[in-house]
């Protein structure tokens, strides 16, 4: 389904820290939802409950969800960081994605 880099779970358990979020009690909420240049884009949110027919994807003590609708836009992605001389931020490598914005946030497919 969806593959997490290494320094994305890095990020992923700075961010919660920072947030004074609980790792252990917390999923990050992967997402797609309308918008943007491209008429998609991804959501990223902290919650604490996993709904019915979401996937839970977990990797070093990081547990992801991802609803089923936006299962079928996620499948094959790759979710890293990255602080390179762009800026710094989470990063979204689509294979599915036949076009994409020039910011890289939002996709179509």
């Amino acid at each position: 389904m969806l593959t997490i880099t290494d320094d994305a779970v890095l990020a992923i358990k700075n961010t919660m820290i920072e947030e004074n979020t609980k790792h252990t009690e917390s999923y990050l909420r992967v997402g797609v939802r309308g918008g943007g240049c491209s008429g998609l884009q991804y959501d990223l949110s902290f919650e604490t409950e996993k709904r019915e027919g979401d996937a839970v994807i977990e990797k070093d003590g990081v547990r992801l969800l991802i609803d089923t609708k936006s299962q079928l836009y996620l499948t094959g992605i790759t979710l890293d960081y990255t602080t390179g001389l762009n800026g710094k931020g989470y990063v979204f490598t689509n294979p599915n994605a036949t076009s994409t914005c020039g910011c890289g946030e939002s996709f179509s497919v």
